[in-house]
């Protein structure tokens, strides 16, 4: 087994004992630990899986925990590019990443945190949360892109962990991104919803 196989699964293992050990409180711990210092690649979405299979009717209980520990994760790295500035950025990632990073953000704004929030790895997430940061967005606004986009991530592996049963989590790594890429279709979906209505109800306030 490769070093670097051997190392994930040890550490797979270790995140599986503390959800066994604290369940909710585990995951929550997990979640953030995969968001700020550590590196879990779907490790988050394989214990709600986990958890959900073993407690259906706590469903949303995990996805709310799995969220906010996400979002505590975030605001970690966030404040540290508040306080560090790009100097904290670039020795961290690679110059073309972050030009190409600051680029998306100009272009699209909070939707370049949401977007990757939902999307499964290799997606650099945390370049575009320290980007946050850098940038001088508002906490508010921020965590609010970052629950907004975990809180669909995992309510969909909730889901398919209650629609698939043992099989969901073979049937997320085989379609992880077009899962992602359907939840950003909804997002799209209900922005334009959302703008719609608020034009035809500033139109009818302008009409009376």
């Amino acid at each position: 087994m490769p070093r670097g196989a051997g190392a994930m699964k040890g550490l797979m293992f270790w995140a599986q004992s503390t959800v066994a050990a604290f369940g909710g409180a585990g995951l929550l711990f997990v979640a953030f630990l995969d968001s700020s210092f550590a590196s879990l690649p779907e490790a988050v979405d394989v214990l709600v899986v986990w958890l959900v299979l073993r407690n259906r009717a706590a469903a949303p209980y995990y996805v709310v925990l799995a969220t906010l520990g996400s979002l505590a994760g975030c605001l970690v790295l966030y404040w540290l590019t508040r306080t560090g500035g790009e100097a904290f950025l670039r020795k961290r990632f690679a110059a073309r990443r972050v030009e190409r990073g600051m680029a998306a953000f100009r272009r699209y704004g909070l939707f370049a945190v949401m977007v990757p929030s939902m999307l499964p790895p290799p997606t650099p997430f945390k370049l575009f949360v320290l980007l946050a940061g850098v940038s001088g967005v508002s906490t508010f606004r921020f965590g609010l892109a970052v629950v907004i986009g975990r809180l669909l991530r995992f309510t969909a592996v909730a889901l398919l962990a209650i629609w698939l049963g043992d099989e969901a989590m073979a049937y997320i790594k085989e379609h992880a991104l077009t899962v992602g890429l359907g939840l950003i279709g909804l997002v799209l979906l209900g922005s334009l919803g959302y703008l719609a209505w608020r034009r035809a109800r500033l139109d009818s306030a302008g009409a009376v």
